[in-house]
């Protein structure tokens, strides 16, 4: 979920032979040569990706009992949360950042913050317009840097960072039956902490459009 961390300038166009050359090389080892589409990141990536079927069924299947479905999901959510981080420091760490880990990785973020947020506004946990207006944002910046900002990149700023965890924390705090451990209270906690993780959301994007606005402007 953290943006930009595989981001690196895109390359040219490839040729055909480098699009069928994209399945071979590196898959774990650290070097200079080449690296497979189908590394290590990439794969914990996808993983990432199939996990949320998973996680929205088990959230369904538990329909707001608050029981043992309903915690198997908040920990499979905090598992591919912990993925996230992973397959990026691979990918930096191993020299194994690929086109196609560029694009999956946004992906896979939007599809399991989306699930989260998605199902819990069916169940009736989160009002929809917040999941709206979060979901917004996120599909509408990766749209845009898809679209728009193909040849460059904006660096990831410092809220980017802490509306990312402040998500996952929120989502977190949704998902786990604490109400039953800490009382009721614990729910208006994680409305301010939801509320929270909006804001930054919202700001955040507003500050990335700012500054992709000004690095297109032609100087004077």
């Amino acid at each position: 979920m953290v943006d930009d961390k595989r981001a690196t300038p895109s390359p040219a166009a490839p040729s055909a032979g480098a699009t069928s050359n994209a399945w071979h090389g590196r898959v774990v080892s650290r070097g200079s040569g080449p690296a497979s589409a189908a590394n290590i990141a990439n794969i914990i990536t996808v993983v990432r990706i199939l996990l949320a079927p998973l996680f929205v069924a088990l959230l369904l299947a538990d329909d707001s009992a608050q029981g043992r479905l309903r915690l198997a999901a908040a920990v499979l959510f905090v598992v591919a949360i912990v993925t996230d981080s992973l397959d990026g420091m691979l990918a930096r760490r191993q020299n194994l950042i690929t086109d196609l880990g560029k694009i999956l990785d946004p992906i896979a973020d939007k599809v399991l913050v989306g699930a989260a947020l998605v199902t819990l506004s069916v169940l009736g946990e989160l009002p929809w317009w917040v999941t709206v207006v979060i979901m917004v944002r996120e599909v509408g910046i990766t749209v845009f840097r898809f679209v728009v900002l193909r040849s460059r990149v904006i660096p990831a700023s410092a809220g980017g960072k802490v509306k990312t965890v402040l998500q996952a924390v929120a989502i977190s705090l949704y998902l786990f039956p604490l109400s039953a451990v800490f009382g009721p209270w614990i729910l208006v906690a994680d409305a301010i902490l939801m509320g929270a993780a909006l804001i930054v959301t919202v700001a955040t994007g507003v500050d990335y459009l700012v500054k992709a606005f000004r690095f297109n402007r032609p100087s004077a």
